[in-house]
Parts: C-alpha cells; sequence; structure tokens
C-alpha cells in the first residue's frame, strides 16, 4: 500500500511540476521585440527627429472635449488594466501614449497595439537584440538622434522615441502603414508583425466607430 501511495504521491507531483512549468511558460512568454535596423540618415533628417524626441514634459493631452477624455480614458484603463494594475500609474500611461501619440501624428490605439505586441507593456523589457522598454526602442538610436543620455526605460521618453520613430518609417513609406511596421520591428516585408498589431487593434484598443481596414500583403492599413 505504501509502495503505491508513493508512486501515486510522484506521479501527482511530477503533473503538477509540469502544469506549473506549463503555466509559468505562458506567462513569460515573449513579446515580439523589435529590432530597428540602423540606416543613415540625412542632417535635415537626424535634426528633425531630434527636435521630436527633445525631452520636454508632456501636457495634458487635448482631446476633442472632456467628457470625450473621461470616456477614453475609463474605457482604456479597463482594457489595460490586466497588464498595468496600478491605477494611477495606468492613467499617467495612458494620457502621456495619447499625448505622445497625437504629438507623432499617429492614431494613439494604434500606439496601444504596437506596446502590446513589442512589450506586452513591461516598462523595463529587453530583446534578445537590446531592444528596450515599451516600444522596444533600440539603443543606437539615443547617439543618433537623442542627447547620448537619454533613458529608454523612462516613460515619456520611450514613448516619444518610439512614436518618433514609427513617424519617421511612415514617412519614408508614404502612409503605408503595414510596411512602416515592418520597417519599425526590422521585418520588412513579412506580415506576421503587421498582422499581430492590426489583430491587437482590432480585438483590444478599438475605439467606438473606429474601424480598423487591413489591405492585402503589402498594402496600405488605415483607421476611419
Amino acid at each position: 500500500m505504501f509502495s503505491n501511495g508513493s508512486g501515486t504521491s510522484r506521479a501527482r507531483s511530477r503533473l503538477c511540476g509540469a502544469a506549473l512549468g506549463l503555466a509559468l511558460a505562458v506567462c513569460v512568454a515573449p513579446a515580439v521585440a523589435g529590432n530597428q535596423q540602423y540606416e543613415p540618415l540625412s542632417a535635415s533628417v537626424r535634426a528633425s527627429l531630434h527636435s521630436a524626441v527633445s525631452d520636454l514634459a508632456s501636457p495634458e493631452p487635448v482631446f476633442p472635449s472632456e467628457d470625450e477624455k473621461q470616456n477614453w480614458l475609463e474605457v482604456m484603463s479597463v482594457r489595460l488594466a490586466r497588464f498595468i494594475g496600478d491605477d494611477r500609474y495606468r492613467v499617467a500611461f495612458l494620457k502621456t501614449a495619447y499625448y505622445e501619440a497625437q504629438r507623432a501624428g499617429l492614431d494613439p490605439q494604434l500606439v496601444l497595439s504596437v506596446i502590446q505586441v513589442e512589450s506586452a507593456f513591461r516598462k523595463y523589457a529587453v530583446s534578445s537584440a537590446k531592444a528596450r522598454g515599451y516600444m522596444q526602442v533600440m539603443p543606437f538610436w539615443v547617439g543618433l538622434i537623442g542627447d547620448g543620455d537619454d533613458n529608454l526605460f523612462h516613460l515619456r521618453t520611450n514613448l516619444r522615441y518610439g512614436c518618433s520613430i514609427l513617424r519617421h518609417y511612415l514617412d519614408i513609406e508614404k502612409g503605408n502603414l503595414f510596411r512602416a511596421l515592418g520597417r519599425y520591428n526590422g521585418s520588412l516585408g513579412k506580415a506576421l508583425y503587421p498582422s499581430l498589431v492590426l489583430r491587437a487593434w482590432r480585438r483590444n484598443w478599438h475605439w467606438r466607430d473606429e474601424a480598423v481596414v487591413a489591405g492585402d500583403r503589402g498594402g496600405e492599413t488605415v483607421a476611419n
């Protein structure tokens, strides 16, 4: 009897261990982190990007109305809660994301989608390619367009760099979001990363009547 019970206990232990291992694997599964590629920039582009990432304090984001602001923050805060637990930090994060997206001429919902896919909203995420922070910005950008000592783990700094870089890629690609996302992730021409971002946009970050329309592979993607 004792031998049987011991065998059963060992089997249960192995089963529990396997289940725990699987659960941990799911919890720590890596996001699809970015690997922006270094490309020589003209002096005018470098100056423009340097100006875009200059470390100025983010004011309150501007919404069409105060009601719209409160509604957006409430809805997005509920959706973001599974990634960021602290209420106050979550609201501060959303305000910063909205402001930096607007500043770069990007849709805030697109930016939230990129962050989800890039880092799963992990502030201190570091990819195997050494991309850092929420938007997985490669360190070479600090020397290329920053002041040399910018902290890519700082919320506003990371989002400002990420939004400015994505805007830059959109300009290069003449508004083609599919290709710009590929450049941002260092996977230009491949469908996986743009598709993941657009799926996150549709499933998690759409806003009211906004319609995310995806074209064919390599085609434009726009928000109406």
